[in-house]
């Protein structure tokens, strides 16, 4: 008798599997309904499928950010039309959060409650590094990083916000060149 090859993959309704990753990892559903950016109410009713799973890109990337997992691991998520780009300052987060195995929850649960949510976004590509060097070096704390590191990222970072404003930082070198050196002695003075 012939195997059949053709069987239907029976995949984890996501509400099941947003549950059992609560369960196996012990998160609290109030720290994950922060970290995902809804309330209690609206967790405890998505893992008793109360109501439907969440259809809103948004809310699946981010729980997906959470998981550390793809969003498209959910059958709700509709793929967007427009790529999103990782800035290589993420990319370079990510990699520190591997290299350090530190996991996505613990590092989350590092920042003030407050920030949880933007950190996320942060990790999912949805919203630019902070600008503030102060912030950046409470995410350099976190994973351990120098100023040293963190400079080079706050460097460009900021470069990218005074070109977005309409700044042409190469007609102005010498005006950008002298505002981070002057930045650099603070920073280190500041050690």
């Amino acid at each position: 008798m012939k195997a059949n090859t053709n069987k239907q993959i029976i995949k984890e309704k996501s509400s099941k599997k947003v549950a059992n990753f609560l369960e196996k990892t012990g998160l609290h559903k109030k720290d994950f309904a922060e970290m995902i950016g809804v309330t209690l109410s609206y967790v405890y009713n998505l893992i008793d499928e109360t109501i439907p799973f969440s259809t809103r890109n948004t809310t699946i990337e981010r729980i997906a950010t959470v998981m550390e997992i793809e969003p498209e691991e959910f059958e709700e998520y509709k793929i967007p039309q427009e790529p999103i780009l990782i800035d290589a300052s993420v990319e370079f987060l990510k990699n520190n959060l591997a290299a350090k195995k530190l996991s996505v929850i613990n590092f989350l649960k590092s920042f003030p409650r407050k920030k949880r949510l933007d950190a996320v976004d942060i990790l999912r590509g949805a919203l630019p590094l902070p600008i503030d060097f102060k912030e950046l070096a409470l995410i350099g704390q976190i994973l351990d990083l120098s100023s040293e590191d963190i400079y080079p990222i706050w460097e460009n970072r900021v470069k990218q916000v005074l070109e977005l404003g309409g700044m042409n930082i190469y007609s102005n070198s010498n005006l950008i060149n002298s505002m981070f050196e002057c930045a650099k002695k603070v920073i280190q003075y500041n050690e």
